[in-house]
């Protein structure tokens, strides 16, 4: 099969030279991936792409941080993944004193009839 895009973080591959994604579904999960995790202005000649999730990490903890955050994901992936349908994001705030934050996000691709999790911690 032929490969879509090299993965991330990337890794040696003794037959394609570098691990390569093969599947549109961990495509769909490593696009996700960066986007949430891309700051704003960092992406050359695209300076609205990303979240910024990592900007939430260090703001005073209040309980609507996690619509805000919720808000931004759902935002930028209409903007730039419009494939993609989220369906839930939950978040472990358990170690939100350590300035730790899991995201949990369950999103469909409708196109491939797909359903996939993606889960993190930033």
């Amino acid at each position: 099969m032929a490969s879509l895009s090299v993965a991330l973080p990337l890794q040696l591959d003794s037959g394609d030279g570098f691990e390569m994604i093969k599947s549109f579904r961990k495509l769909a999960r490593q696009n996700l991936k960066m986007l949430l995790l891309t700051d704003p202005g960092e992406r050359v000649m695209e300076p609205d792409f990303g979240a910024g999730l990592k900007s939430f990490l260090f703001e005073n903890y209040h309980r609507d941080i996690g619509a805000q955050i919720d808000s931004k994901i759902r935002e930028q992936v209409d903007i730039f993944m419009p494939a993609i349908e989220i369906m839930d994001i939950i978040f472990d705030e358990t170690d939100i004193d350590s300035h730790v934050l899991g995201i949990e996000i369950t999103f469909l691709i409708p196109d491939i009839g797909v359903k996939e999790l993606l889960r993190f911690t930033i």
